[in-house]
């Protein structure tokens, strides 16, 4: 497996570039959540844990086998797409795609790093070299399997980039848990969570908010005491719910990525 660094590639995606042939019913034990300003409304369900998943888009049945065995070694998820990959790719959150490098592909690759969503997932090419990789440069491809797809390759290169993957979840990963959160912007108000990830959360709220509103929330989790972080309204459903984007330059916020990982862990 070789490992090449590509200057050009696209900043946000300035990463690696590697080429290879190629989550019991025990009791759940808590501390006391902070009570500060409110009482936790449930718990985090105890159900399966959400997986990192990723789209494996036209690939032939041997392929497709192969490779989803060695993601799943490491507890990715494999989702097999077909005609309408790009249409789901704008829409549906995934960390990875692997996508074959041929007709078809641009589109793929466009989709991807134009959604708002998957901007930064984790992409894998199939097939040709990285030299022909490089006429899709632009989108930021970060690993490519060789033809044909050999297990023991194949899974090499997951083991080597797989932790872009994982890294790409925590980033994004939705917890459903319901508890008290503090508003503050043009007016103070209390609501309810819907699900919080590390980069923002959503909010029951009747209270009338706009995109790109500046607030700052405050909120405590289980173990993780109260905090406060600043954050932008990325979206709004009338009379219902809210999302809020936290801001990357507040450092409070490194405390609710810490509990994330924790909590994925365990």
């Amino acid at each position: 497996m070789t490992l090449l660094y590509r200057e050009n590639a696209l900043r946000t995606f300035a990463k690696p570039v590697f080429t290879g042939q190629n989550r019991s019913g025990s009791e759940n034990r808590h501390p006391p959540m902070d009570t500060g300003f409110g009482t936790a409304l449930a718990p985090i369900p105890q159900t399966k844990k959400a997986a990192a998943r990723i789209a494996l888009v036209d690939l032939k049945d041997g392929t497709r086998t192969i490779l989803s065995e060695c993601f799943k070694q490491f507890g990715i998820e494999s989702v097999v797409m077909s005609a309408n990959a790009a249409e789901r790719l704008k829409k549906e959150k995934f960390e990875a795609c692997v996508v074959k490098l041929g007709p078809g592909a641009q589109a793929v690759m466009e989709a991807v790093r134009t959604s708002s969503s998957n901007s930064r997932l984790v992409l894998y090419g199939l097939g040709g070299s990285a030299q022909e990789a490089m006429r899709y440069s632009k989108y930021g491809i970060n690993a490519i399997f060789q033809e044909p797809v050999e297990r023991s390759a194949a899974l090499k290169l997951v083991r080597a980039t797989n932790m872009l993957v994982l890294h790409e979840f925590r980033r994004y990963v939705r917890i459903p848990v319901v508890t008290e959160v503090q508003v503050q912007g043009a007016k103070k108000f209390t609501a309810t969570t819907l699900e919080v990830s590390s980069g923002g959360m959503s909010i029951k709220s009747a209270e009338e908010v706009g995109p790109g509103q500046a607030l700052e929330v405050s909120f405590a989790l289980l173990t993780l005491p109260r905090i406060w972080v600043r954050a932008n309204v990325t979206w709004r459903k009338p009379k219902h719910s809210f999302g809020v984007r936290f801001d990357n330059t507040d450092d409070r916020r490194r405390k609710l990525k810490e509990w994330i990982d924790a909590y994925l862990e365990n």
